[in-house]
């Protein structure tokens, strides 16, 4: 269990949104233009290219430079983590196409157009990871995070086209965790390896937002949602836990499913005039906000956490 010192500081910030005047726009307070600019989706495209690019070569001189390249081939990889890598994949996805959306938006595309192609996006830039995969003798494509991928797109680009919002968020969350010093080489040497390959300290939030169901006049705070999470804990290896790493005896540890329920802020539906608020709103809107929060795993059965993160 992971706790937060400074436990007064996210209660006051409930509590002051609490206090906050309830908005009844439920669906985010930004002003697009109602036709296309040029300049602006010029620098959309260009911009997006760039990052494509750039992405490649990172990623080609960060993993794959050193790897022999072998023919296209496949590899199931669907029973490692407890499937906890698969529900990233499907939140990066999902969070690269809502970033997508936003930046078509503010070029003045249409919503269903920016659903679509923002959905593209977020699944393009994740599939190319597979492509390069799948030619890199050390891995290989996954089905699995193929599959991964079009459901975080397919779940951002159907809730925009259906309810011109996003009812219901995918979320994350870290917290150190024991495990990362028995493989660092695995689990990441640094604080920051440490957020992106130690997947015992991550957890994935379906984050879904009370008032967008209710009628339009509700009072109830707009931005207030409900969440639920995924994670897992005690894994030393993708598949199994080795018994030593380096020639050293590892402690054994249960390889644990674990289920969470707790409360969450929207910060998009949040009003405000600020610019600079707007931005790092939508950045927070993907974070999942440290609360009271109940866990369920088979091991320790139901666990109270009074903050969780």
């Amino acid at each position: 269990m992971y706790k937060f010192k400074n436990i007064p500081l996210t209660y006051l910030v409930f509590f002051l949104l609490i206090s906050l005047p309830v908005s009844g726009n439920s669906q985010g307070f930004e002003n697009y233009p109602d036709t296309i600019n040029k300049k602006r989706l010029n620098a959309v495209v260009y911009t997006s290219a760039g990052l494509y690019s750039a992405t490649l070569g990172v990623l080609y001189f960060a993993w794959y430079k050193d790897n022999d390249l072998t023919k296209f081939h496949w590899f199931n990889d669907n029973k490692g983590w407890l499937q906890v890598d698969k529900v990233g994949h499907s939140t990066t996805a999902y969070i690269i196409s809502n970033y997508s959306f936003w930046l078509l938006r503010w070029a003045g595309v249409d919503n269903n157009k920016s659903a679509i192609y923002g959905g593209i996006m977020g699944w393009s830039a994740m599939t190319v990871i597979e492509i390069l995969d799948g030619f890199s003798s050390e891995y290989g494509a996954s089905p699995g995070d193929l599959i991964a991928n079009t459901a975080g797109a397919a779940f951002f680009t159907g809730q925009q086209l259906l309810w011109k919002e996003q009812r219901m968020r995918l979320k994350f969350s870290y917290h150190p965790t024991e495990y990362a010093q028995y493989r660092p080489d695995l689990l990441g040497e640094t604080g920051l390896q440490r957020i992106i390959k130690d997947y015992n300290g991550q957890t994935y939030w379906l984050s879904a937002n009370i008032h967008s169901f209710l009628k339009e006049e509700s009072r109830f705070p707009c931005w207030l949602n409900v969440s639920f999470g995924y994670g897992a804990k005690g894994m030393l290896g993708t598949f199994s836990n080795p018994s030593d790493w380096n020639g050293q005896p590892l402690p054994y540890h249960n390889r644990v499913r674990q289920y969470y329920f707790s409360a969450d802020i929207d910060w998009t539906r949040i009003n405000t005039n600020s610019s600079f608020l707007r931005l790092v709103f939508k950045g927070l809107s993907f974070v999942k906000m440290p609360m009271p929060t109940l866990e369920y795993n088979k091991e320790n059965n139901f666990v109270f956490h009074w903050l969780y993160f």
